[in-house]
């Protein structure tokens, strides 16, 4: 018998999904098409990679009050039934999940630890359990809390006046409005102190030119905290805020969308350009003025960052302990072979580290002990430490573990980007080196 291939242009047409009907009067045995069902075959599921084993190797879980370990399992629940179900998907399709945010609004989590204008007040170990718990569910949606919360209401809730407080905190509380933080500039990353957008006092109103680029949820917060030079050379922080939404910005502020993302592409960055914006004089942030400030904002949110890390190692670890103990090769388990041990336990190894430090690191910041260093130490720890583990479980998955719907893949790939953001693993490290030699090594 003999068999008619397709052409070239049909093949590509079938690949790309673009057709989906018959070759009329053309078989091809044995072909398997995208898009076509095949009764009776089974074909691998990794759904149950994704839930929760609860990992707490050195039962730190004892430490937690009653509504720390409801606020985390409630996170921890929201992430196994509504996040990990579509995280491949808006992923895989660089797609904003709209949908999860409602959701996200009400577990009541943002703003974190900052108390009152409708924030929920958390303890610092919440806080951060709740970011590691984000993490393991999805990158995208930890990032989007990371700046909705940890960076843009942060900022507000620290260097903001009550006024500016009661003006802008209970909305973004309660998701009625997302937030960014837009301080990063084109020319202008690890060496973001040389900051080049300016803040020109005119009467009653201050003008913003500049550009500013990666800044997470860019393209669809309605609330943006500009960070600029004034006309005596100080740093400040501005607020910008679409009245009509993030769909018609004011003028002069004009934003595009970074494409072509390998990390994280469920949450948008964006490149924004400030041509000319004017906003009210009471719009700068009343104790916003040095660049300490600044500091005091990013050592808060580079500790959440280094739980955020610990989330993805715990989520890879996870998802390969689970699929070594069903997927079968020469008879037996995964699980049962030396080699397939020997990666867990030096993953849980790393992780149980990882948990005592960020642990420790959240009783220090209750005592008022913490310090911009023990930040760095963190997140050069951790991220480090999650690389490590992420690259451990695609091993041990196979092939199956660059598959999306097997989950570690995204984790492998995120990682990468948290590894990077908020500092790269080369500036946590001359932080903390300052801080052993009393040497500064950045000039």
């Amino acid at each position: 018998m003999t068999t008619v291939k397709p052409s070239s242009t049909e093949s590509v047409q079938r690949a790309a999904g673009e057709t989906t009907g018959d070759f009329p009067g053309v078989d091809f045995p044995g072909v398997e098409f995208p898009g076509v069902d095949f009764p009776g075959v089974e074909f691998p599921s990794g759904d149950d990679l994704a839930l929760s084993r609860a990992t707490d190797f050195y039962g730190l879980d004892e430490l937690l009050s009653d509504s720390e370990r409801e606020i985390r399992d409630r996170v921890r629940v929201w992430c196994d039934t509504d996040v990990a179900p579509v995280a491949a998907d808006f992923w895989e399709q660089a797609r904003f999940p709209v949908e999860l945010v409602a959701g996200y609004g009400r577990l009541g989590i943002a703003g974190g630890s900052l108390v009152g204008d409708g924030c929920p007040g958390l303890s610092y170990l919440a806080e951060g359990m709740i970011a590691a718990e984000l993490a393991r569910g999805d990158g995208s949606i930890a990032t989007l809390n990371a700046v909705h919360s940890g960076l843009a209401m942060t900022a507000i809730g620290m260097l903001g006046s009550e006024e500016q407080r009661a003006q802008y905190l209970p909305r973004m509380a309660a998701c009625e409005v997302l937030g960014a933080f837009a301080l990063t500039e084109p020319n202008h990353g690890s060496d973001v102190v040389a900051l080049e957008t300016r803040a020109r006092r005119d009467g009653d109103e201050w003008v913003l030119d500049g550009e500013k680029r990666w800044i997470g949820n860019g393209t669809v917060a309605g609330i943006v905290v500009i960070w600029a030079r004034d006309d005596d050379g100080q740093v400040g922080a501005f607020v910008v805020e679409h009245p009509d939404g993030a769909d018609h910005p004011v003028p002069g502020y004009r934003v595009r969308k970074i494409v072509g993302k390998a990390a994280n592409r469920g949450v948008w960055q964006a490149q924004i350009r400030l041509d000319g914006v004017r906003v009210p004089a009471n719009a700068r942030l009343a104790k916003a003025r040095t660049w300490d400030d600044a500091n005091y904002v990013l050592a808060k949110s580079r500790q959440t960052v280094a739980w955020e890390a610990l989330g993805h190692a715990i989520a890879a670890y996870e998802a390969a302990l689970t699929y070594s103990l069903r997927r079968k090769q020469f008879g037996r388990p995964l699980a049962r072979f030396q080699l397939i041990q020997d990666k867990l336990s030096h993953m849980l190894s790393d992780i149980t580290g990882m948990q005592l430090m960020c642990t420790r690191m959240s009783q220090l910041q209750a005592e008022g002990k913490v310090s911009i260093e023990h930040a760095a130490l963190a997140k050069l720890n951790t991220g480090d430490g999650a690389r490590r583990v992420c690259a451990m479980a695609r091993d041990i998955l196979g092939g199956n573990g660059i598959l999306l719907d097997h989950h570690v893949a995204r984790h492998h790939a995120d990682i990468e980007a948290v590894y990077t953001y908020e500092g790269t693993d080369a500036i946590q490290s001359l932080i903390v080196g300052r801080a052993i030699t009393g040497l500064n090594a950045f000039h």
